[in-house]
């Protein structure tokens, strides 16, 4: 007895680490903690007994599980449209302050990147990059060379620079996802283009995908991966975003449309120059329940007739 509370110690003063290592990895706290657990039923199950470093194996245990955790969520079938709903109206069993600390400290533009990068880029990118781990320990975890894992990281790390742009809520960023939900719903295809970049690119996640596709008959947009180029982003959007409204996402200016209470999709803006430059689309509904997501009043707009 006394072993094994000796073991439940050892592996409780390694939890909050190891927490942090899984919720880096998935963006995810529930998904997080569900890692570290299967940490410690493996640990139970064998003991420590020829482990010579119980924080090194525990962590690599944990990268494993979140490893298979990002390969079966990449392989996931499509949920329907009323399961996504569904979903999006139940609260949850989490405590929502804690989802939004976990996510300020690794930075809710970070959580979107990471998202698009395969299992494997995203595991060598947060071990080494995030926690300094040598790639030689990397690359059994992922069952590649040392040389293959280090190639990965560097991949990962270029798409990491060139995807977290900050963003600041300032009254021109304000005044450009306003003038683009106008331009959205009025079909105005030419103060759409006026308004991206040229080299836009919009991103949208797999739930995002799925139920776009599920739905086009219905007039839903055709999501993919990544579209790019103001004249496609232009031609997504055109006549749509009736029902998006204007928010504070994760403290910059973007939109949301909801149902019951629940934000069901957000569109995150990227603007320079009073351009945008990018538009994520995050429908996944763990990644949604880490965002900051607050109303924005505005007044009223008069139309032509003063009204």
């Amino acid at each position: 007895m006394a072993k094994q509370d000796g073991l439940t110690q050892r592996f409780e003063s390694a939890r909050h680490h190891l927490h942090s290592v899984a919720y880096r990895m998935l963006g995810s706290n529930s998904e997080a903690e569900d890692a570290v657990q299967e940490a410690w039923l493996r640990l139970n199950r064998i003991g420590s007994d020829g482990i010579d470093n119980l924080g090194g194996w525990l962590t690599t245990v944990v990268a494993r599980v979140c490893l298979d955790m990002l390969r079966a969520r990449k392989a996931s079938t499509a949920e329907s449209l009323e399961d996504m709903l569904y979903d999006a109206a139940d609260d949850g069993s989490g405590d929502p302050e804690s989802h939004f600390l976990i996510a300020d400290t690794l930075g809710p533009a970070l959580l979107l990147v990471l998202d698009t990068l395969t299992p494997t880029e995203r595991i060598a990118f947060v071990l080494h990059d995030l926690f300094d781990l040598p790639f030689d320990e990397i690359a059994p975890i992922i069952d590649r060379t040392e040389a293959a894992a280090r190639q990965l990281a560097s991949r990962a790390r270029r798409r990491v620079r060139g995807g977290t742009t900050p963003q600041a809520n300032s009254p021109r960023q304000h005044a450009v996802v306003v003038a683009f939900l106008a331009a959205s719903r009025e079909g105005n295809f030419d103060a759409l283009i006026n308004l991206l970049h040229p080299d836009i690119i919009l991103r949208a996640d797999d739930t995002a995908i799925k139920i776009s596709s599920a739905n086009k008959a219905k007039g839903a947009p055709a999501f993919k991966p990544e579209i790019t180029g103001a004249k496609n982003v232009a031609d997504t959007f055109k006549g749509r975003a009736a029902g998006a409204q204007l928010t504070l996402v994760n403290g910059a200016a973007g939109a949301t449309w909801g149902m019951n209470g629940k934000t069901v999709v957000a569109f995150c803006f990227t603007v320079k120059d009073e351009k945008i430059t990018a538009i994520d689309v995050v429908m996944d509904r763990k990644t949604l329940d880490t965002f900051s997501i607050k109303a924005i009043v505005t007044p009223a707009i008069p139309n032509n007739n003063g009204v």
